[in-house]
């Protein structure tokens, strides 16, 4: 279940809709506050338990999680909500494999290809099994 707060202040709770058993892409967006050492602590352990819930860091506060399956996608769902910080603001996205194949990497400065996250230096560091 996942809660749901629309323009207009209201909530709701209710599960993403059930499709067949297909690769999915959970995408989690946050914003989390950093002024003290509390928040500051909290933060970096929602980064953490991200990461080690098996997310990949996309950019900063955007990180992705290949999921088999609605049913997979589900219950990282259920564990993002069990690891909400008490404040912030996280979004989760569910997109398809073939959605997320169709994603466009655009820099703008020839620099950050060199070093970026897909340049042929990080991409040994990286193995994606299909």
């Amino acid at each position: 279940m996942v809660r749901f707060i629309w323009g207009n202040g209201k909530t709701e709770r209710q599960s993403m809709p059930k499709t067949g058993a297909r690769f999915m892409w959970l995408m989690v967006f946050f914003d989390l506050p950093v002024k003290t050492p509390v928040e500051r602590r909290n933060a970096t352990r929602f980064r953490k338990f991200l990461l080690r819930d098996g997310y990949c860091m996309m950019q900063y506060s955007v990180y992705a999680r290949l999921c088999n399956g609605q049913e997979r996608v589900d219950k990282h769902l259920g564990r993002l909500e069990g690891r909400l910080p008490s404040r912030g603001s996280i979004r989760a996205l569910q997109i398809t494999d073939r959605q997320y194949k169709r994603m466009k990497l655009l820099l703008g400065n020839e620099n950050d290809e060199k070093n970026g996250p897909d340049s042929p230096k990080n991409k040994a560091n990286q193995l994606f099994l299909f």
